[in-house]
């Protein structure tokens, strides 16, 4: 089920402006809503209700339409994302290894759910299907950072190698 973050939104003037003036110069041209949600999501980084209802009002169409768009699809995230993104690969390889224990473990240690991201917006946690390296299974990421070979007693390891 996808949800609102509980992370407070905090875009800027400047952030405003940009998407403003993109949906003035293109909300007329035919099936604008999925262009537009990616270009706010571009600027804000994920799409909170206050940046949909922008976009609702510079389109003229319900919120209801805009919402129904952005968590039709996956592409879209209504949750910001961390300084810090943790993948964890559930592909059939690391599943099989424990990485379903370690997408738990990390749950309960962040405090938060998958798609989630940490009251202080340092971490966010997602699931990924494959990164493409089964040999290493269980792997997750942090940014472009690659972990293999895991287990539950690593994360402590790896979560503390990322500051504030």
């Amino acid at each position: 089920m996808r949800h609102f973050s509980t992370v407070s939104f905090s875009g800027t003037p400047e952030q405003e402006g940009q998407l403003k003036a993109w949906l003035d110069e293109n909300k007329d041209t035919p099936g604008v809503v999925m262009p537009a949600l990616q270009k706010a999501q571009e600027i804000y980084g994920y799409l909170p209700i206050e940046v949909q209802r922008m976009v609702a009002e510079a389109l003229g169409k319900p919120l209801a339409e805009i919402y129904g768009v952005a968590t039709f699809y996956s592409q879209f995230s209504l949750t910001p994302k961390g300084k810090y993104r943790i993948s964890v690969c559930l592909g059939t390889a690391c599943y099989v290894k424990g990485s379903g224990k370690l997408y738990e473990k990390l749950q309960e240690k962040l405090g938060i759910a998958g798609g989630e991201c940490t009251a202080d917006g340092k971490f966010s946690l997602d699931a990924c299907r494959c990164v493409g390296a089964c040999g290493l299974a269980p792997v997750l990421m942090v940014n472009d950072d690659v972990y293999g070979r895991l287990t539950v007693d690593d994360l402590d390891g790896i979560l503390a190698k990322y500051p504030d």
